[in-house]
């Protein structure tokens, strides 16, 4: 077995990017621009009252390819990045496969996941703006947590919107939120308008993160003196730009390692994990550098927003008051099951990764869910971390690259990103251990509900 390269490689700290990186500025398209329901293209006034003015700036921006990270946030990014890149060599052997399987690990920080790179950056943008609180929806509870932490660091206040049924399911995730002094809400609640129409039509509902966000914009247009604003966790192109580090960290570890992936590979709920991973690596397949990189995006059947969506202009919130994204959508209106692939249920997908998908440059699957937390526990016990029941959709397809390599003798090398652990989602591995998980896949009819709520725009679509 080949030890030359080691099984954990972390960069040295003056190697941690001191800018992110716009893909955007680089694609041969950019993705649609965002729109209001009239069908007008969103001007920075369209969108300042629900967003910090330099995160306007970034979201609209598909020209700058770099954007400098604000000291602080470097500052705060010493904390615990750079984060190592792994070789699963029991994963390799158990598979006996030729292929080299790596996997960059997010998961090295109290939130226990990628998303903290992008909190951060948000309360550090809301901080300098002088606001007093921000808002914000989290699925799983890893957003969540990691914009309390931000939060709580840059002194602002924190109202979280968690989707009701991880709520429930993930008590322990709310209570480090509040350990950081967030205040958590479940949702669909009766604290906000939007809520209150949600359970008035639908009483038992688990929630969704579309009905999470509509609360959270409605929470922050409502801070006194304007002092407030909306934070999301993925999908949008601030975000995707943000989870740029830990491509870029990816890339400069291969260079160390003379290697290159062949494939690469993320799980999807919106897309910001998967797009800052992918960006420096699909840069070289759009300039021709490495053409035949292959890049797969894995979401939960249960959620099939690449696989089964409609690539269209949607609303990015249940209550529909946010502006309109082309993306691959299933309808504003979807509501997912309440499997436990909890921060994976969003209706939508990045516009970039969604632009990426439709031109093709990336391919995309759906896994049942209890096919990915076999592949989860097999990890586990051979690599000795607990995988997040998202970061198990990208090891699920990661395996099934590597043992087609096993069949044809190829020694291809896979990349994919561990975007965090699983340890607040015990309810889950308890269900998957006692054989009591099921699989919910929607049928043409129930997906076709949700897609009657895409609008119809006069012009456009």
């Amino acid at each position: 077995m080949e030890q030359a390269v080691p099984h954990r490689l972390y960069l040295k700290e003056d190697q941690i990017p001191t800018q992110w990186y716009n893909l955007r500025a680089d694609m041969p398209e950019p993705p649609e621009p965002m729109r209001l329901t009239n069908g007008a293209i969103a001007k920075p006034e369209d969108i300042a009252p629900v967003f910090c003015d330099e995160l306007v700036a970034q979201e609209l921006d598909d020209e700058t390819a770099y954007f400098d990270i604000p000291e602080p946030v470097q500052e705060m990014y010493k904390i615990y990045r750079p984060s190592p890149l792994c070789r699963a060599y029991n994963l390799e052997k158990a598979l006996g496969t030729p292929a080299k399987i790596y996997y960059k690990f997010e998961g090295n920080n109290t939130s226990g996941s990628h998303k903290l790179n992008s909190a951060i950056a948000q309360a550090y943008y809301a901080k300098a703006q002088d606001l007093d609180g921000i808002t914000t929806e989290t699925g799983a509870g890893q957003w969540g947590t990691a914009l309390a932490e931000a939060a709580d660091h840059f002194g602002l206040n924190l109202d979280v919107f968690m989707v009701k049924c991880s709520y429930e399911q993930k008590p322990f995730r709310r209570s480090v939120m509040e350990t950081f002094n967030a205040n958590v809400t479940p949702s669909p609640s009766n604290t906000t308008e939007i809520g209150k129409k949600m359970l008035s039509q639908n009483p038992d509902s688990s929630g969704s993160l579309g009905t999470a966000i509509s609360e959270a914009v409605e929470r922050a247009l409502n801070i006194p003196e304007n002092k407030g604003r909306y934070t999301l966790g993925s999908v949008l192109n601030q975000v995707v730009l943000h989870q740029s580090v830990i491509g870029l960290e990816s890339y400069e570890a291969f260079k160390e390692l003379g290697e290159y992936p062949d494939i690469v590979i993320g799980c999807a709920g919106g897309g910001s994990n998967l797009g800052g991973l992918i960006a420096p690596f699909m840069r070289d397949k759009i300039k021709g550098v490495h053409p035949d990189t292959r890049f797969i995006a894995v979401e939960p059947a249960s959620c099939p927003s690449l696989t089964r969506g409609r690539y269209a202009y949607d609303f990015a919130d249940t209550g529909q008051t946010c502006p309109l994204a082309k993306m691959y959508t299933l309808g504003s209106g979807f509501l997912p099951s309440p499997d436990h692939a909890g921060g994976l249920r969003y209706h939508g997908m990045s516009p970039i990764v969604s632009k990426l998908k439709a031109d093709g440059f990336l391919d995309a699957v759906a896994v049942k869910q209890t096919d990915i937390f076999a592949a989860a526990v097999e990890f586990a016990r051979l690599e000795t971390i607990l995988p997040a029941p998202e970061s198990a959709h990208a090891i699920f397809q990661a395996m099934e690259e590597a043992k087609r390599c096993a069949e044809t003798g190829e020694a291809k090398t896979i990349l994919f990103g561990l975007t965090g652990t699983g340890y607040f989602d015990m309810f889950a591995y308890d269900a998957f251990n006692r054989g009591e998980m099921t699989d919910h896949i929607p049928t043409d009819e129930e997906l076709e509900v949700g897609f009657a709520t895409i609008p119809s725009i006069p012009g456009v679509q």
